[in-house]
């Protein structure tokens, strides 16, 4: 008899929130990488021009949760393998659609959790307006395209020997379309123009990388 999905997806979520609650682990070294790259890049690029400060600055962001979320969906399933998680989820009676679900929402709120924490540290950094509404559901959105097609990935990568290079290598390419979107929607939050059109393809590009990783989940854990 397998259990109900939406059952077993909070089941999958509350694991995940009760596991990281407990060791902090994922989210602090998500955070302290994040940290990091943004001081570097305060000290090797050149702010003080206030025509490309935006553009920049932007990069900065979305970069950063790139590597950041890269970083942290590799250590999440990582650590499901190795304590033998991910065998027990094969073989107990629930769907693989709950389990990438499930996934993807811990890897979600943990990822979106830094992006939240990186807009008013940067906006006090940089001195540029980032902790404001329409950036943090930029965020959102952003985010949730990455985790979408990074657990997927994941999946897939943390079955293989060189699964620290493996995921960033297959992924990249896969968050270039979200990338070079949500910068351009950032760009247009911060000089106050319309971003709608830019919202509009990002909520695409999510929906395209959601239905992706439920549909082609179940054949790349099994793989």
């Amino acid at each position: 008899m397998t259990t109900p999905l939406a059952k077993a997806i909070m089941t999958i979520i509350r694991k995940d929130l009760r596991t990281e609650l407990r060791s902090r682990e994922l989210v602090n070294a998500m955070l302290l990488f994040s940290l990091l790259s943004i001081l570097v890049f305060s000290f090797a690029l050149d702010l003080t021009g206030d025509s490309i400060r935006e553009e920049v600055i932007s990069g900065v962001l979305w970069v950063t949760m790139v590597y950041a979320s890269i970083l942290g969906l590799n250590r999440s399933m990582a650590t499901e393998k190795e304590q033998g998680c991910l065998d027990a989820m094969m073989i107990s009676p629930i769907s693989r659609v709950a389990i990438f679900i499930g996934k993807f929402i811990g890897n979600f709120l943990f990822t979106l959790i830094i992006g939240l924490l990186l807009l008013p540290l940067m906006t006090v950094l940089y001195n540029v307006l980032l902790a404001q509404v329409e950036m943090a559901l930029l965020l959102v959105l952003g985010t949730f395209g990455l985790t979408s097609i990074g657990t997927l990935l994941a999946a897939m990568s943390v079955q293989t020997r060189a699964r620290e290079t493996m995921l960033p290598i297959a992924m990249m390419p896969m968050a270039l379309p979200i990338l070079m979107t949500v910068i351009d929607a950032s760009n247009d939050i911060l000089n106050e123009t319309s971003s709608g059109n830019w919202i509009s393809v990002l909520i695409l590009i999510d929906l395209v990388y959601f239905l992706m990783g439920s549909l082609l989940f179940e054949f790349v854990i099994e793989d």
